[in-house]
């Protein structure tokens, strides 16, 4: 999953156009990119604490390290380099996991050859190069979400994972997709237990300005690049996927229109990127879904809400609950599920491992003692399908293709406070 969280620029825009992919390969950090010289690499000589898929971390800013994090939690998945070439970010990974090799050019960790898998983590724009590296130097590649900021570079991405599908897994980073809770309520609604669809939303709110700041003017504006309409997919491309990734995924109707609005609701600060957002993406069927990103009010945080005619399921915080229509068919189990109120509504729990608490007498969610993170559902995914596949991802080259493809034309229409239609054939690998 990727919510990655912390003006126009000429000067950014020719470096971008003027970096060479072999440079390219070496200005990382995750959320914190930067111009400098490739930091040197250490290789530490220390025996691996365990045996497993061999997995390099490429940028290593906050959701990098958090990445990292996760990887040292999972059977199987070994935490075997880190790279990033601003020496501060690999200073601070040699302090904190000192038997972790570091690197700071990509193109030492593609041609190590412990090494099985790399997790790529640096901005969105330069995704697209360091992913068909690795996919060509024979390395399982886990890319955050968005896999790219254009079309054509998800496209190209996507055509490349599917080149390598008989022998390399390629995973995107969307872990809603393989999260219990999420699949067990996507299974719920396709069952037919909540009716025919009526309409769904999604939000995400955060007080937060996206901005971060530094003593080193070209440190600051790498830090700032989701702030750069050029190379940002803006809050429904770099937050906003995931739930557009559910709604599509829960609906399973093709979406055939997006209509955006925007604003600029609380940091005037000469960015080009809009600090809120909304959009309505119509489907097939003609159902809708509402969704709203901002970073000028956190009220109610995120959650989503899928209206059918019999049944309406809110999701929050990784929880789920369904309120019942009076008129809805009883299903039986409901009648002895745990029960929350929600004003004048109450909610019925639905928990994906549910039988299994109560077994243990746990309060669902509560107490689990087992519970994880999305994301570590998304990696434990992605060393599975290493162990025992290759075999088709859940979250995959096409879904994240598609999701990319409605992202950033849900961005479009928003930027431009304006209606999109979208044909058929944008979602498809030509």
């Amino acid at each position: 999953m990727s919510e990655k969280t912390p003006s126009p620029n000429h000067g950014r825009r020719n470096f971008l156009k003027k970096t060479s992919f072999a440079s390219m390969l070496g200005v990382w950090g995750s959320h914190e990119v930067t111009r400098i010289q490739p930091a040197p690499a250490i290789i530490n000589t220390r025996p691996k604490q365990r045996d497993g898929l061999n997995i390099a971390v490429i940028g290593f800013g906050p959701w990098g390290r958090e990445i990292a994090d996760t990887i040292g939690r999972i059977e199987d998945a070994n935490l075997a380099a880190i790279c990033d070439n601003y020496p501060n970010m690999l200073r601070r990974a040699r302090r904190n996991m000192p038997d972790v090799t570091t690197y700071g050019d990509v193109s030492e960790v593609l041609a190590d050859d412990s090494i099985q898998a790399v997790c790529v983590a640096t901005p969105t724009h330069m995704h697209k190069d360091i992913v068909i590296a690795a996919l060509d130097a024979g390395k399982h590649v886990y890319c955050e979400a968005p896999m790219a900021h254009t079309i054509e570079d998800a496209a190209a991405i996507a055509k490349a994972a599917q080149a390598h599908e008989d022998n390399l897994v390629f995973q995107v980073g969307l872990p809603y997709r393989t999260d219990p809770q999420y699949r067990s309520v996507h299974n719920f609604i396709r069952s037919g237990a909540t009716g025919n669809p009526v309409f769904a939303r999604g939000q995400w709110n955060s007080k937060q300005s996206w901005r971060s700041v530094s003593s080193n003017r070209d440190r600051e504006i790498a830090q700032n690049w989701r702030l750069d309409a050029s190379v940002s997919t803006g809050l429904l491309g770099e937050v906003g996927i995931h739930l557009l990734d559910t709604a599509k995924w829960y609906l399973e109707v093709p979406p055939v229109s997006v209509t955006g609005f925007s604003s600029l609701a609380q940091w005037n600060d000469g960015r080009e990127v809009p600090d809120t957002v909304q959009a309505i993406i119509t489907f097939e069927d003609g159902s809708n879904y509402f969704i709203n990103l901002t970073l000028a009010s956190s009220f109610e945080a995120r959650n989503e809400v899928y209206h059918g005619t019999s049944a309406t399921i809110m999701l929050r915080d990784s929880r789920g609950w369904m309120f019942k229509e009076v008129d809805a068919p009883m299903l039986g189990w409901e009648v002895y599920a745990r029960k929350d109120r929600f004003y004048k509504d109450k909610g019925i729990a639905l928990v994906a491992n549910a039988t299994q608490l109560d077994a243990q007498a746990m309060k669902p969610w509560e107490d689990d003692p087992n519970a994880e993170t999305p994301l570590w559902h998304g990696l434990s995914a992605f060393v599975e399908n290493f162990v025992y596949g290759p075999y088709p991802a859940a979250a995959g080259y096409m879904q994240g293709y598609q999701a990319n493809v409605l992202a950033i034309k849900a961005n479009e229409a928003a930027v431009n406070n304006t209606k999109v239609d979208l044909d058929a054939s944008l979602f498809e690998l030509s």
